[in-house]
């Protein structure tokens, strides 16, 4: 069932391009939901979409890291059967059942105290059995490398729920519960696309039923389970004690609207990469050894490190002037929150590609402890900050903890694993910042909003490409390289015309 040894090229260009037309999606929607909800109910959007979050990755037992793991990519069709039946279907089960208890438990709860849950709180407990679905099998897909596939349902699922919630924000009620109802919708289209797929390329046998294996591969994958989970808390603590501490949706939606354009950032910038790198990671390591593993990372950190320094220095010079041009004024409160969190979001990549290793290892509970530690310094971090800096406190103990997380990875993954950038690449990238920087500083007299963000940021982005132009041979080379390949897919499609 997999689809063979395409390479990390052909995977990122496919999930770049992928995730540029969700992230164009986001960029849409982003604009309109934030000038059609008020910092309350913008505020319930994030803060229920992070419980969400932590629902769905609650609800996956880890299933989804033994599907990475144990994938039988000989094509022996008795072991893919075996796979798919006891890796995926009872997992499946086992999540459905969980969940179909917890919602009686929840009703006789509610009717036993004399209380009602919210709209919202319903509307999550629909979507979170479907999210748990889809994952699953989406990373079977990925798993396969199916990454064609993977993007075409991926852009096609985003824009559809973007046409839903933004038709139910306008045309029945300015609110966050009629755009979660836009996204059970989605929900529930896409399932059965998932399910339709899932009949025909994963096989169940009775004979097949293993539940020895089903409990390997789930104890196997429960240590990167917990680290999901503490991850999820992770990005979704500074909601949560945002709103505990202040007692304000208000709030909760200044920082949101700040951080929820940044992880629109994170997932072009880190999910392109490493859904690409991931699955030819795993198969270079495992059938060509370490050192081939450090030359792929070589290959990937140099653009990426390049690319990273530039967007990051971007988004620290002119975050700020996007909000304002995407939300509106009453909303630029947002714009340091997102100039902050946007620059880890595109570093902290780096230093998780550089360091990656440690599953490899299958050292699983070394990231979890990790993953806890860093988890522990943000909420201590917010407990202290948030009081006294308010949104920017939570901002910037996101920032400390990720940047924690990212240097860690690079402490404890085995040194013949672990290849950072190397010093040429650094040195340039720090060169290029501080030129660059030197333009957007002579260029900031200019008026903020539209002015500022095109015209400084343009300069700036073309002084920092011109001096890695200049310095690296290497980035010529890339460049060169890109030109032709469009050239040569422009003619290919002429020729196939």
């Amino acid at each position: 069932m997999s689809q063979g040894s395409t390479g990390v090229g052909t995977h990122y260009r496919r999930y770049a391009t992928g995730n540029a037309l969700t992230l164009l999606a986001g960029l849409v929607s982003f604009p309109l939901l934030t000038r059609a909800l008020d910092n309350t109910q913008y505020g319930m959007f994030g803060y229920y979409g992070a419980w969400l979050l932590m629902a769905v990755a609650v609800g996956k037992f880890g299933a989804q890291h033994a599907i990475q793991r144990f994938y039988p990519h000989d094509g022996d069709e008795t072991r893919q059967r075996a796979f798919s039946t006891n890796l995926f279907y009872l997992p499946v089960a086992l999540a459905l059942v969980v969940w179909a208890v917890l919602v009686v438990a929840m009703l006789l709860v509610d009717v036993l105290a004399g209380v009602r849950q919210s709209a919202m709180f319903w509307l999550v407990v629909a979507m979170a059995p479907l999210a748990i679905f889809s994952s699953l099998v989406d990373t079977v897909q990925k798993v396969t490398e199916r990454s064609q596939l993977v993007m075409h349902v991926r852009v096609s699922s985003r824009w559809i729920e973007l046409a839903l919630m933004l038709g139910a924000v306008f045309l029945i009620q300015a609110s966050a519960v009629a755009a979660y109802w836009g996204r059970l919708l989605t929900s529930i289209l896409f399932v059965g696309f998932y399910l339709h797929w899932a009949r025909r390329h994963l096989g169940f046998s009775r004979g097949a039923v293993d539940t020895a294996e089903t409990r390997a591969a789930l104890l196997f994958g429960l240590p990167m389970a917990a680290s999901e989970i503490i991850s999820v808390t992770l990005v979704s603590l500074d909601r949560w004690m945002l709103k505990s501490i202040t007692g304000e949706f208000a709030l909760v939606g200044v920082y949101s609207i700040g951080s929820s354009l940044a992880m629109q950032v994170s997932l072009f910038m880190n999910a392109s990469v490493f859904e690409a790198f991931l699955p030819v990671a795993n198969r270079v390591y495992t059938t060509e050894g370490e050192a081939a593993l450090r030359d792929l990372k070589a290959r990937v950190l140099v653009p990426m490190t390049y690319a990273a320094a530039g967007i990051a220095l971007l988004f620290g010079c002119f975050g700020s002037d996007l909000i304002l041009v995407a939300s509106g004024a009453d909303k630029a409160g947002s714009g340091p929150v997102f100039a902050l969190l946007a620059m880890i979001c595109v570093l902290q990549p780096v230093l998780l590609l550089a360091g990656y290793g440690l599953l490899l290892e299958k050292r699983s509970k070394a990231v979890l402890g990790l993953t806890f530690i860093t988890l522990l310094a943000n909420a201590v971090l917010n407990w202290l900050w948030i009081p006294r800096f308010g949104v920017m406190g939570a901002a910037w103990a996101t920032v400390c903890s990720s940047a924690l997380l990212g240097i860690a990875h690079c402490i404890c993954v085995k040194r013949s694993l672990l290849k950072l950038p190397d010093a040429r690449c650094l040195l340039t990238a720090l060169l290029a910042v501080l030129v660059a920087g030197g333009v957007a500083w002579a260029l900031w007299g200019l008026q903020a909003g539209w002015s500022r963000l095109l015209l400084g940021g343009g300069a700036t982005g073309l002084a920092y490409l011109a001096v890695l132009l200049g310095l690296d041979g290497r980035v010529r080379d890339l460049a060169g390289s890109a030109a032709v390949a469009h050239v040569v897919r422009r003619i290919k499609g002429v020729v196939a015309h």
